[in-house]
């Protein structure tokens, strides 16, 4: 089967995909439906998918659509795996359960853009907020230059701009853009003041699923950051398991495994991490996380179409041509129109996902 027929489109079309592969292997799919409506007017869901023995001792998650538009790449590897017989049966030979989330942030996904519904990122929504809520002071001095009032900036906006990443160099001003903030609710990398219905609804499936099994890997699917075409691992772990964890990672899937908190990743760290919750909704696995996140065009290419589709978003009067031509430039961003790009994406994706199965069958610790 031609491997660029797993890609969709649109988020109607990833889904219908999902749920007619999921079907035909007779996996038990359950439909979390978004209270929202999609961008044609279509039922948005995340829409989870177990393959094996619901109470399995190793369970392997795949998720994809964190990030809205992120999603057409995640559902594709996830077809791919679906259509794949021996990806299937070596998961069933070892005893393993694979649980597909597909479409974690349905929102995004459908509407094209990184965000939820409250234009909250969602791997920036993982936080108690019962406790005070960090702050990015770095973000707050940029925001209204990143996200100004009139697009294009003007030249003393882009000015100013330029004049930080002469002083504080490209690592710190991506640290500052994109860790995560809660003070600027029409701006990038916003984190929010409350559990998202994603966040909500991924505690659930978790809790559900992942409280039986004593090992349990988790991919996380992404797109954006790094070397066009080329999928960076970097590992998830709660804070303070860089020692073990990491080890455990890098026997699993190579010791190109990167850690964001000591600089080696494309990614700055960030606060409020998605796969974090696993933590504290399955104590008693031992869990071993990465993301898996595939370079697309240069990073500070990947920022001005943030910043475009913000303002965007923030100007709904804009004409549309030139709306449609901010929107193409994030989708450009995030989901290259390549046949070898896609290519790419799924040979990696999909060896990062045998190399899980390897990992739990074992228990290997290199």
């Amino acid at each position: 089967m031609n491997l660029l027929s797993f890609f969709s489109p649109t988020y109607s079309e990833a889904r219908s995909r999902f749920l007619e592969e999921a079907r035909r292997c007779d996996l038990d799919v359950t439909s979390h439906i978004h209270p929202l409506l999609g961008s044609a007017g279509e039922e948005l869901a995340l829409d989870v998918g177990l393959d094996g023995a619901r109470r399995a001792s190793c369970l392997l998650i795949l998720s994809s659509g964190c990030h809205g538009i992120e999603g057409h790449v995640g559902s594709a590897v996830q077809v791919a795996l679906l259509n794949d017989p021996g990806w299937r049966q070596s998961t069933r030979e070892a005893g393993i359960a694979v649980l597909y989330l597909h479409a974690l942030n349905p929102h995004g996904f459908s509407w094209g853009r990184r965000t939820t519904q409250e234009n909250v990122d969602l791997n920036r929504n993982f936080h108690d907020f019962t406790l005070p809520l960090p702050r990015n002071p770095g973000y707050d001095e940029m925001a209204g230059l990143l996200v100004p009032h009139g697009w294009p900036p003007s030249e003393a906006v882009q000015a100013a701009l330029g004049q930080l990443l002469a002083e504080r160099g490209l690592a710190a001003m991506q640290q500052a853009i994109s860790c995560g903030q809660h003070d600027h609710p029409e701006g990038l990398f916003y984190g929010g003041h409350n559990p998202t219905w994603s966040h909500v609804t991924l505690r659930h499936v978790l809790r559900e699923h992942g409280r039986d099994c004593s090992r349990l890997g988790w991919i996380d699917l992404h797109s954006g950051l790094g070397r066009s075409g080329v999928g960076e691992r970097i590992f998830e772990g709660r804070a303070g398991d860089e020692g073990p964890g990491l080890h455990r990672a890098r026997s699993w899937w190579g010791g190109e495994v990167t850690s964001i908190d000591d600089g080696e990743s494309a990614s700055a760290a960030v606060t409020g991490q998605m796969l974090r919750s696993l933590y504290a909704e399955c104590p008693q696995a031992e869990c071993t996380g990465i993301t898996l996140e595939f370079g697309t065009v240069p990073l500070m290419q990947v920022i001005t179409a943030l910043r475009a589709e913000q303002w965007l978003e923030n100007h709904p009067e804009t004409p549309p041509p030139t709306a449609l031509q901010i929107k193409q430039q994030l989708r450009a961003a995030f989901y290259p129109d390549s046949d070898e790009w896609k290519r790419q994406v799924l040979e990696q994706a999909v060896e990062a996902a045998r190399q899980a199965v390897v990992g739990l069958r074992t228990g290997s610790f290199g």
